[in-house]
């Protein structure tokens, strides 16, 4: 492997491992900073869906047409980037809503909960696994988008790491609550997060015999839809039920401008 496979399996590792942050977080802080996490999940929307629908579907729709065509190219990318959310969608499906990373938790509301240390222990189980299983394809797509175009990576690293600090809470706090072992529950939590550059190693191991732009191709319109569809679903949902409205906008537009002038610097 050469010092690129090397590059993007670190990031995809920080990226992961974020969700430790937000485990760091929860024993710290007695309170969630809504606004903050309003506007940071909204910029971690406009990044991704900025630089998946701007520069990686186009990026995959050129491969694929230097190898299939015209035509049968541009209906492969469209294939892909629309596979890519289909893949998301059923793993969301398969998932219960009371462990879904993308149902929304906070400090105060994991509090309020019930405090029976058994069910607090299932919920935060239950949300590491939720986690773990949603972080694979994350991982694969953070490996192949830091593989593919090494320019884009810090900035899809820093948004993945952004949208996994809140799922780091969620798993954290019941398991703190209902050991009372901050160790356990960040230990959990780290866990989870340790899924995606396992994600990303295992499809890595099984994809790199049969790669090619093709291939390559494939799985940049796959990552297109897959980022797009976690900006839609989960980040900006999170980020107007955390905080005000306009807030999320606010952040989503910001990371739309700071994606196009981080892209037009490397012109």
């Amino acid at each position: 492997m050469d010092h690129t496979v090397y590059w993007a399996f670190f990031l995809t590792l920080l990226a992961g491992l974020s969700t430790g942050i937000g485990s760091c977080i929860a024993f710290i802080c007695r309170h969630t900073n809504r606004k903050f996490l309003s506007v940071s999940l909204g910029f971690s929307a406009g990044v991704m869906i900025y630089v998946s629908m701007i520069e990686i579907f186009f990026k995959a729709q050129k491969s694929l047409i230097s190898q299939m065509g015209t035509k049968l190219g541009s209906w492969a990318t469209v294939g892909a980037f629309f596979g890519g959310m289909l893949l998301i969608a059923i793993i969301d499906k398969l998932i219960p809503s009371a462990e879904n990373p993308h149902e929304i938790k906070t400090m105060e509301s994991s509090e309020t909960n019930n405090h029976q240390p058994k069910r607090l222990m299932r919920m935060g189980l239950f949300t590491a696994l939720a986690i773990a299983i949603h972080n694979f394809p994350e991982g694969l797509a953070t490996f192949i988008s830091a593989l593919q175009e090494p320019n884009l990576a810090i900035p899809i690293v820093v948004a993945i790491a952004i949208h996994n600090i809140p799922e780091g809470i969620a798993v954290s706090v019941p398991i703190y609550q209902a050991t009372g072992s901050k160790k356990k529950a960040f230990y959990y939590s780290f866990l989870s997060g340790l899924a995606e550059p396992t994600g990303a190693l295992l499809g890595w191991l099984v994809l790199r015999p049969i790669m090619n732009d093709s291939v390559f191709g494939l799985l940049f319109g796959g990552v297109a839809g897959i980022m797009v569809f976690i900006s839609f679903d989960e980040l900006l949902p999170a980020a107007r039920e955390y905080g005000e409205h306009h807030l999320s906008i606010y952040g989503l537009i910001s990371g739309m401008v700071v994606m196009a002038i981080s892209l037009l610097l490397f012109l």
